[in-house]
């Protein structure tokens, strides 16, 4: 099933779960993406073949004929189709939890959002959840080259990109073989093969410099049977001890800051001192650039360089 159709299918589920009432097959062809292009034969037909595909697979869309009204509505009833309460263990829910995050990365409640945002325009009340919390799930990164790399991973597809090594200021154009994405004690990794360096390596997002670069074609990068991705990620030289960092902090401002400090000193001229304990300058580079101009990073100096380029990049 092509990206596309599964898009529409997801949204079209959507939308009669979170209507109120029951809609006509215009008001759906409106507010659904991936209806609203199609001329009016064509729409028909695609409508009928997804009902049919969603029945299918044991979603129950009902047909609600209203004798004041010349077009049958369509819904889903939410009793019917909600699961009936399960039980996983702990590794199954963790799991399933972080298929969730991924899956956000899809795009999909962005385009589930727009139906939703329609079908209020149009004034047809729906309920509230379905279009909010049950589907913003977000991955827990603020790395720019997460996106960009999940997707190569899905598609097999080779990526280049500019990347820091360890304790360095110096850059490197790196080709990969992606395999995959990996979360490890709070930071993401990319695992793959290095083309340049022609073997395995593990690569941390936070030290990607720029945009990453799709080469080639999809289903070009194959991965080996038995790979182990997190015993890739467990390198000796992806790991660093924790250093302290020396922040000056506006004062009345940033108390996220001060309550993770080891301590806050009072300053002068407004300001306060506070120290934070951290590993990767990269990731603390990109808290304190969030900040703005109510936190100012004094040492050490790769921490303060680092929030220097994301400022710079920013700007830029």
């Amino acid at each position: 099933m092509s990206r596309r159709k599964t898009e529409r299918l997801l949204n079209l589920v959507i939308c009669l779960l979170a209507t109120r009432r029951p809609l006509s097959a215009e008001q759906i062809r409106q507010a659904v993406p991936g209806y609203d292009r199609d001329g009016d034969e064509a729409f028909q037909r695609m409508f009928e073949r997804d009902k049919n595909e969603l029945r299918e697979i044991g979603i129950p869309i009902d047909v609600v004929r209203d004798p004041w009204e010349d077009e049958p509505g369509y819904r889903i009833q939410r009793e019917s189709y909600e699961l009936p309460e399960i039980t996983l263990e702990p590794d199954e829910a963790a799991v399933l939890g972080l298929a969730a995050q991924v899956w956000q990365r899809a795009s999909l409640a962005e385009a589930a959002s727009g139906a939703l945002l329609k079908l209020r325009a149009g004034g047809v009340a729906t309920d509230q959840p379905v279009g909010t919390g049950a589907l913003e799930l977000r991955v827990d990164t603020r790395d720019p080259a997460f996106p960009a790399l999940w997707e190569a991973v899905r598609d097999r597809r080779v990526v280049r990109f500019d990347y820091r090594g360890a304790g360095s200021e110096t850059v490197r154009a790196r080709t990969v073989e992606p395999w995959g994405v990996v979360s490890r004690r709070g930071r993401w990794y990319l695992a793959g093969f290095d083309r340049d360096r022609q073997a395995p390596r593990a690569f941390r997002l936070s030290r990607i410099a720029g945009q990453v670069a799709h080469v080639g074609r999809p289903g070009a990068v194959r991965v080996p049977d038995g790979v182990d991705l997190r015993a890739m990620v467990g390198f000796p030289d992806e790991t660093t001890d924790e250093r302290v960092a020396v922040v000056r902090v506006r004062q009345g401002a940033c108390e996220g800051v001060r309550q993770l400090a080891r301590a806050v000193h009072p300053g002068i001229d407004g300001w306060d001192e506070a120290e934070l304990t951290f590993s990767d300058p990269e990731r603390l580079a990109g808290w304190m650039a969030s900040l703005g101009g109510d936190v100012e990073v004094v040492e050490p100096p790769d921490a303060r360089e680092a929030v220097i380029r994301r400022l710079k990049g920013a700007m830029a």
